[in-house]
C-alpha cells in the first residue's frame, strides 16, 4: 500500500525546503509546480491544447507565465480557461507518478491543497508553519517581491491557521534541524502505522 501525504504551506513557510527532508527520509515527492513547469516548456503537454484557446499565451514555442499573469489579471475567464486545460493534466502527470514510485510514502508538494480540495484524496496532510514575522523576511530576503506583493499574495491564500487546523500534522520550520527531526518523527509514526517500520 501506498500512503499518499498531503504537503502544504503558504510562500514562504519552507515547504520547498521540508519536501526535500522528506526525499531524504526515503519519500517519493510529487512536486505540482515543477509538473506544470514541465508542462509549460518548449514540448510539454500544455501548450499545444493552450495554443488553440490562449493563443496569446505562447511565446517561442513555450508558455509564458509571464504573459498568462498580466492576462489573467485583466480578465478573470483567462484562468477559468487555463484550469479546464492544466487540471486534467496534472491529474494525469500525478497518477503516472503514483504508479511509478518505488515507496512506501509519497509525498505530494501542493501549495494550494486545501483550496483545491485535493485533500480530499491524501491519507494524511502536514502544513509547514513558521511566524508571520520570519514568513516575511524570507520571502523579502530572495528580492523577486515588494511588500505590497508579498502581503496581496498572503491575503489571498488560506490563512495559516486554518490550514494548520486542517492538517494531520504541523512541521515548525525555524531552523533545519527542527524542520528534520519533526518530518523524521511523522515518517516513523506512518511506517509503524503501516506495519512495516
Amino acid at each position: 500500500m501506498t500512503f499518499r501525504l498531503g504537503l502544504t504551506g503558504s510562500i514562504g513557510m519552507g515547504k520547498s525546503t521540508t519536501a526535500k527532508l522528506f526525499q531524504e527520509a526515503g519519500c517519493a515527492v510529487w512536486d505540482a509546480d515543477a509538473a506544470v513547469h514541465r508542462m509549460y516548456a518548449r514540448g510539454g503537454d500544455a501548450v499545444a491544447p493552450l495554443q488553440q484557446i490562449i493563443p496569446e499565451a505562447i511565446v517561442d514555442g513555450s508558455v509564458s507565465r509571464e504573459r498568462l499573469k498580466d492576462m489573467i489579471a485583466q480578465d478573470e475567464d483567462v484562468l477559468k480557461k487555463l484550469e479546464m486545460i492544466v487540471h486534467p493534466l496534472v491529474a494525469k502527470d500525478r497518477a503516472e507518478f503514483i504508479k511509478a514510485a518505488m515507496t512506501d510514502i509519497v509525498v505530494f508538494d501542493i501549495p494550494l491543497l486545501f483550496e483545491t480540495g485535493g485533500d480530499k484524496a491524501m491519507d494524511a496532510v502536514v502544513c509547514v508553519s513558521v511566524s508571520p514575522e520570519i514568513q516575511k523576511d524570507r520571502v523579502l530576503q530572495r528580492g523577486t517581491m515588494t511588500v505590497e506583493q508579498f502581503e496581496q499574495i498572503r491575503a489571498k491564500q488560506m490563512p495559516n491557521s486554518e490550514k494548520c487546523a486542517r492538517s494531520d500534522y504541523v512541521v515548525v520550520t525555524d531552523t533545519l534541524d527542527h524542520a528534520r527531526a519533526q518530518v523524521n518523527e511523522i515518517v516513523t509514526t506512518i511506517r509503524k502505522g503501516l506495519g512495516n517500520a
